[in-house]
């Protein structure tokens, strides 16, 4: 298998996974580990693309143009923003105690 072959078999099960609520949760938490913003951002498209980016951002009552350009590797979406999106792909941001 070619390494572009097992990047796109690996990427559809990831987005497969990713469906899963607890899953995205999960891949959503261990990417804010991640001293890299950039890293939080890209799960957070992964997990936007898994849910159907046209649904996400129906639910956030933004455009999908809109949506692809916060979640873009230039995107620097404000805290309300994420919020939205999280909210609408049923997820919630939380805080705890280190």
């Amino acid at each position: 298998m070619s390494k572009k072959a097992a990047s796109a078999a690996y990427e559809e099960v990831l987005l497969e996974d990713l469906k899963d609520p607890a899953e995205a949760a999960a891949y959503l938490e261990a990417a804010l580990e991640d001293a890299d913003p950039a890293v939080f951002l890209l799960a957070l498209r992964q997990v936007a693309q898994a849910q159907g980016m046209a649904n996400v951002a129906r639910k956030a009552h933004v455009g999908r143009e809109s949506l692809y350009k916060t979640l873009s590797e230039n995107g620097n979406p404000e805290l309300r923003t994420i919020n939205r999106l999280l909210h609408a792909m049923g997820l919630r941001l939380s805080v705890t105690a280190g």
